[in-house]
């Protein structure tokens, strides 16, 4: 475990370095580092440069797979939304980290999201989602 801790925080490093928030992360399976990843979102002005998500962009390169089932994360900070909602769809078992964020750290939340109101284009989309699922079934069958 202490390993894995020097790690995160070694990552987290880069991260200061290249002058994002120093936030490291690593994705363990099977007793072995499969990816690692610090912030990158300033340096590479990249939304999605959170050391979580890079850290699962190079697990799934590395094993050439996105679901990573099986898997453990660590991580120095308490992952944020958007960051949970990728771990949770690549399938990450367990997230460990050191500290919450901050109290005075609000996410963004102003972004107001609608359903369209129309029904044509939902019948016609929803057919195309009922084909692509039924199509996926008969070839996992």
């Amino acid at each position: 475990m202490d390993h894995y801790l020097r790690k995160i925080i070694e990552l987290s490093t880069k991260s200061l370095d290249s002058g994002d928030v120093p936030i490291g992360a690593i994705i363990v399976k099977d007793n072995k580092i499969i990816g690692e990843g610090f912030n990158t979102r300033e340096k590479n002005q990249d939304i999605m440069g959170h050391a979580e998500i890079n850290a699962i962009k190079d697990a799934s390169k590395r094993l050439n797979n996105w679901n990573l089932q099986g898997s453990i994360m660590y991580v120095t900070l308490k992952p944020c939304s958007m960051c949970m909602n990728v771990i949770r769809e690549s399938r990450i078992d367990f997230v460990y980290y050191l500290l919450d964020k901050p109290e005075e750290k609000f996410e963004y939340s102003k972004t107001s999201i609608h359903n369209f109101d129309d029904e044509v284009a939902r019948e016609q989309y929803l057919k195309i989602l009922k084909d692509f699922f039924k199509k996926l079934r008969e070839k996992n069958k």
